[in-house]
Formats: structure tokens, sequence, C-alpha cells
């Protein structure tokens, strides 16, 4: 089966390409879709399952290998499939919702879960983002799997026997199943979910086989029903069998629907139709390419260029599409905020908390026509739940701090997306940052004390406060960007000013960090910067304290000047990894991670951390920053299952890697800045929207090469440090020469720093 797929694959390269095209033409081709997939409970190496979808599809399939409700969905050490499951999961701490499953079967009619698992080899399984093929062993059956964004073909390939068959598993928690054999089809839904949904909640699935059944049955739990075709119950499937010949396929066509069972019926016919599963693996691979494409590499090594597009990859999976097309082609969605069916785009499975600081600017940039979608579904996210959300699986979920919607609001529309209704947005935007929400993780918990105080108190039993608070005064800075650009009343746009600066009532002088603060002002008694959680989220001071994106010109004031600074960012990277865990009461895996990594307390792998590195730009030290991001891209990412260092988290920890190996990132969302650093590749191609490239030549770049001595923008020297998003935008070629030691002359003066309000105070 594999070689026959080389084959094919030779085949379709030869007509997608031709032969003036000889550089980084197929990129989806460089992508490995288990990277990130060794993750156990305790250290996660990305927490991902290989997704099988379209660019942002409303449904992805992926290999099931963990036990049904295991947010685990597939781990590369597994020894066994149970099934093949369409999933909307973004992370197994989040959990799964509108899920079900399909698994082949021969011999015995076996449907359990435990009893229907297969051997398999990962040197039988082929896994690209727009097809999937493994070999089950116990049932001597191939199977193979292609995506359009709201359905799937299956291709099975079984042995011959006598009873061949194919098990549907609707899940519990509440499903139905009903076996229409005079159409040769299976219809059902599936309410099993983790949260953030009405009461209503169903994900209707329609199959169609390209066979008529010899036997159907029907299941619930353990107990299979011979007579029944329609079962309704906590936990029900199907099984349908057949006779079939050594190496006969099996073609089943799959869709499924938030809406109604007719919309699955139109979703499968307007996104399958007639095609062969041949076709549809043509224009899935077609597709992928002209997203992952929009960015072309060249001069790196074959591990750099599968994890560059790995991780591009990532960041162009969540958040889902959540919305359907209509019979008239009108875009309507399901709403998991009021249970309704509306007009209009929705988009669910993001985190703000995570995606925030790289994966929305990179959208800006590079997708910025779907990030106006996302903008309209924040519309009506608000409308409908009353609240931006700030986790969404699908509709609100209760987890992690921040009012972070502000940045990811705010960024969109200072880098120019424009043509909808951004006053309603910035309501919204008012609403969240003066109220708290239905849920501590919706609005601002503690805002009262906020507002009032500068801070969230330490000592008011509100968690995490510190996080909060910083979080908080970055958002205010974001909303006051928003609120000038809009022209809003002077009194307000002063006020967003004046709250963007409550970090400083944060900064501890004893300690010369962030820390807690308690409500009579005192800052509490044996402060701990190593301290993991309590004040803070996912991390302790020494992650945290760096959080002040939009004035790091007033955080190095804080900190007593530059050179105290620069020298506090280096004990960064020389501390032990020491740590306090008694918050949690024990070592989460975040904690694990930073401390395995042998980068002393820089905690790459969570997000707090993420933009420390690009500090030095600030303070006269670029070259560190230059060492430094070479160092993580080399060190912490990898094409191979155990590739990231922590969680992947619906790709910013990817996004990262995308900027950083661009050569700049965006340290302050919401201004028009990116901050530099080296680029990895000795050429960067990226196709903007609006038909301009932005080219990125290194030519001399190199592994000892990691060090900028002169950067050329459209052939004049440049000396900042950082590069203007609308500059780019234009068309541009930025030049780097690449020496092997450092220039510490090149953008040490102050004309040279990115953006402070402190600075500039603009």
């Amino acid at each position: 089966m594999k070689n026959k797929y080389l084959v094919f694959m030779g085949l379709l390269f030869v007509l997608m390409t031709s032969k003036a095209q000889t550089k980084a033409i197929d990129p989806v081709e460089y992508v490995n879709p288990l990277m990130g997939t060794q993750s156990v409970h305790s250290l996660s190496n990305g927490n991902t399952y290989p997704a099988i979808s379209r660019p942002w599809g409303m449904n992805f399939w992926t290999p099931q290998t963990g036990k049904m409700g295991d947010g685990w969905i597939y781990t590369y050490t597994a020894e066994k499939i149970r099934g093949f499951k369409q999933t909307h999961q973004p992370s197994p701490w989040m959990n799964d919702y509108g899920q079900f499953s399909i698994m082949p079967v021969t011999g015995k009619l076996v449907f359990t879960e435990d009893e229907r698992a297969s051997w398999f080899s990962h040197k039988s399984e082929i896994v690209k983002p727009y097809y999937y093929s493994v070999y089950l062993a116990d049932h001597d059956v191939t199977t193979e799997i292609t995506a359009t964004e709201r359905a799937a073909h299956f291709q099975f390939t079984f042995p011959e026997n006598e009873k061949s068959s194919i098990v549907i598993d609707a899940f519990d928690k509440g499903s139905y199943i009903k076996i229409i054999p005079s159409q040769n089809k299976i219809i059902g839904y599936t309410t099993r979910n983790s949260g953030g949904v009405p009461s209503n909640f169903k994900n209707y699935f329609v199959l169609v086989f390209d066979k008529p059944f010899e036997a159907n049955h029907t299941w619930r739990d353990a107990i299979l029903e011979q007579d029944k075709l329609e079962l309704k119950d906590n936990h029900v499937g199907g099984i349908v069998s057949f006779k079939t010949k050594k190496g006969e396929k099996i073609n089943v066509k799959v869709a499924s629907s938030f809406i109604s069972f007719e919309q699955a019926e139109l979703n499968l016919a307007r996104e399958l139709g007639n095609t062969s599963f041949e076709q549809t693996v043509v224009e899935s691979k077609k597709e992928w390419n002209k997203v992952l494409g929009k960015v072309v590499i060249e001069g790196g090594s074959d591990e750099q260029l599968k994890t560059f597009y790995s991780c591009l990859y990532r960041t162009v999976c969540f958040p889902q599409k959540h919305y359907e097309k209509d019979a008239t082609g009108k875009i309507m969605h399901y709403s998991p905020y009021n249970g309704k069916v509306l007009p209009g785009y929705m988009y669910a499975g993001t985190g703000f908390w995570d995606t925030f600081r790289a994966l929305y600017p990179l959208l800006n940039l590079v997708y910025p026509s779907i990030n106006k979608e996302m903008q309209e579904g924040l519309i009506n996210d608000y409308k409908e739940g009353g609240f931006l959300p700030e986790w969404s699986s699908p509709g609100f979920r209760n987890v992690m701090v921040g009012n972070n919607s502000a940045s990811v609001v705010s960024d969109a529309y200072m880098k120019g997306l424009r043509g909808y209704d951004i006053n309603t947005l910035y309501k919204a935007l008012l609403h969240g940052a003066n109220n708290e929400g239905p849920m501590d993780a919706v609005g601002r918990k503690g805002a009262a004390y906020y507002n009032s105080l500068g801070y969230v108190p330490y000592d008011v039993k509100i968690n995490e406060n510190a996080a909060r608070t910083l979080e908080y005064a970055y958002d205010d800075f974001a909303i006051w960007k928003l609120a000038k650009e809009l022209k809003r009343p002077k009194k307000e746009i002063n006020l967003f000013e004046k709250r963007m600066m409550n970090y400083k009532n944060l900064f501890n002088p004893s300690v010369g960090l962030m820390s807690g603060r308690n409500k009579d002002g005192s800052f509490p008694a044996n402060f701990n910067p190593f301290k993991w959680g309590d004040a803070f989220t996912e991390g302790n001071s020494w992650h945290y304290s760096w959080s002040v994106f939009h004035d790091i010109q007033g955080l190095i004031d804080l900190m007593g000047g530059e050179r105290k600074f620069t020298d506090k960012l280096d004990s960064v990277f020389t501390m032990p990894p020491i740590f306090d865990e008694s918050y949690y009461g024990s070592v989460i895996h975040e904690i694990r991670e930073m401390q395995i990594m042998n980068m002393g307390q820089y905690a790459h792998g969570n997000q707090p951390i993420q933009h420390m590195i690009y500090l030095y730009n600030y303070a006269g030290q670029p070259w560190k920053t230059q060492y430094w991001t070479r160092e993580v891209m080399n060190r912490l990412y990898k094409p191979e299952a155990d590739g990231y260092c922590g969680d992947e988290d619906n790709g910013q920890t990817s996004a990262w890697y995308v900027f950083s190996a661009m050569g700049f990132y965006p340290v302050c969302p919401a201004t028009d800045e990116y901050v530099l650093s080296a680029p990895l590749f000795k050429k960067v191609t990226l196709n903007l929207e609006n038909g301009k490239q932005l080219i990125i030549n290194a030519p001399n770049n190199s592994e000892t090469n990691k060090y900028v001595e002169e950067l050329k923008w459209n052939n004049a020297t440049y000396d900042k440090n950082y590069i203007n998003h609308f500059d780019l935008l234009k068309g541009t070629t930025l030049d780097f020469k690449m020496i092997d030691s450092p220039n510490k002359q090149r953008g040490t003066s102050e004309t040279s720093y990115p953006y402070s309000y402190s600075a500039q105070k603009k």
C-alpha cells in the first residue's frame, strides 16, 4: 500500500510543479503532523495530535489511541488504535467536543473500544496534513483519510473476508444512531463535550458508503442490538458489514454539522459530492500548499525546513471555523453561547492568554483576511454571550487569566484590518475591562480592586493576582491605542492611559522584581521569586516580571537602568532551575519542562516569558537577542514526536518559531512594530495578501554566522532594532549581513530602540 501511495504522490508532484520551480515548491511535504505527539500528563513535548484537515477547518480527523474521554487522543508511544476520531480538541487540558469515531474490523463483531483496538506501527503509517494512512494489523485493514473543512473521505482496504465491518461510535454522555440500508447511509449525533456549550448542543453526522450493507447492527454500551436500526441512549453506535475480496476498497464519505442533519447532508454534498478519494487528496494538498506557501524558505537544512513548516502548519489549525453555509450560501453558525442558529461568522478553539502574543500578530501579517473573519466572529461572540471570550472551546471556558481579547481586537485594527464593526468590538472591550464576567476567566476578575487601587491585591482571595494586574495593565494599553485611533472622548482615553501604568504598582524594590501586593499597600513577607503560581500564572516572578510589553523603558527605569536590566536578563539563563511548587502541591509539567531544558530559569515551554529574549534590543545589546533566539530554535524545537519544549498551545509556541526564523517578533501587539533578531535561513520570501513581497536575505547565514553585522533596507543601511508593519506591507527587501561574532556597535543607540510608552509616549 505504501509503495502505491508513493507512486501516486510522485505523479501528483509532477502534475503540481514545473521544472522552473526548484525551491520550496511543496511546503506541505515538509510538515510532520506528529511533531509534539510524544506527550503525557506529566511532561509535554507539544501536547499535539496529528490533525488531518484543511487550514482552520471546522472538523479535524485523527487516529485515536487514547480511551474515550482521554484528552491525550493520540500518543506517539501508544501501540494500538481504537478508532479514527472527528475532533475539535484545542488541547488535552481543555479536552474535546463534537466527537465520534469510525473503525474497521474483520471477523468477529467487536465494537467496544478495547475489543476493536488494533496494533499498529509508525513504520506502516503515513501522516500528512492532507492524507493519513495506517495498517491495522489485527484486522488486516489499511485505513486512509483525507479531509475538507466540514467533511472527510475514508478509504478502507479490506482482506478477503465474509464479514468485514465498519464500526461507528457516537460516544457516551448522550448519543443517537440510525442505519438507513436503502441509502447505504448512517446518521447520528453526539453530545459529548467538556463544557462551553448550551444544553441543546449536538454534533450531527452523516456517513454514506459506496457499497450496500450485507448486515446492520446497532449497539448500546457493550450490548449488540441485532434487530434495531435506530437507537438513542447514553452511549450508542452502529456496525455495518460486507463480504470483501482481497484488496477491496470501501469508501465512506462523512460530514457533520452543529446545526442539523439537513445541514450535515448539505455539507457532505457541497464539499465531497461525487469526487473520488484521489481527487480530494489532490485538492487538500493544493489548499495546504496555497496557505503554507505564503512563506517560502530557502537555504536551510532539511531539519530546519521541516521544523519551520511543521510550526507554520500548527499556526493555521486553530481557531477552527465554527460556521457553515446554508443552501443559499449564507454564512450561519450554531451559537455555543445561546444555543441558537444565527447568521454570521464564528471561530472557536483558542485561548487568548496564549495566542495574543504571536499567533494573532502572525495572522495579521500573513493571513489578514482570515483574521477579519475572526474579528467578525468575535462580534457575534459578544452579541450572543455578553462578553468576549478569553478562552473559547467552543463557548466560554473558565481557565487562565487576563483580558487579552483587548490585544486581539486592538492589534488587528492597529495593523490595518477594516470592513467590520469595530465600534461594537470597542464597546465589548469597555464592557470586559470594567466588569467581572459570568465566570472568573471572562471579563476581569477583581476589576473593582484593579480600578480603585491600581492592582488586584494578593490578600483578597483572588488567585494569580499579580499576573492579572500585569496583563490588565497591558490590555489597558491595547484599549488606549484603539481608543485614540477611534477618536474616543479624551476623558476615556486618559483613563486607559493612566491605568496602563498600573504595572508599576507591583514592582517590589526590595527584590527588584514584580510581586503580589496586599490591599493595604504592603508587599507580602517572605516573598520567593522562584515560587510558581500563587500570585502568578503557570510561572514565577522571574517569568512574569518582563510582562510590561508596552513600556519596557519604564521597566528598565524601575530596575535601575540598562546595565542592571540586562544583567537581570542574563541571570535568567545563568541561575539554576530551582523552583517552589508548594502552591500546586506537586511539580506541574510546566515546571518540569523548564527544569530539564538546561536554560536556567528560562521557561520557553510556557508563554509568559517567550518575548523576554527580545528585550535586549531595548537596552543596547541586540546581539544577545540574536544569540538566544538561535539557541532556542536550535535546541528546543525539532520536527519530531518530542519536538516542542512544552505545550504548543494552538499555534502560539509555533508562531514564536515562525517569527523568530524570519528574524523579527511582535513583542508588543497593538503597536505597528516588530522587534528584530536575526533570520535563521539564507532567504525568506513572504507573499503578502496585497500582492507585495517581503524578501529577507541573509546569504552568508550559517550555524556560526548567527550575528548581524549590518542590515540594509532596500539597499540603505538600517540601524534600528525594530521594523514597521506598514513599511513591510509596501513590499521591501531586508538584507542581513551575518557574521560569527557580535557587532557591539550596531543598535546600541536609544534612537534604535523599539517602542516604549515612557520613551515615545504615543
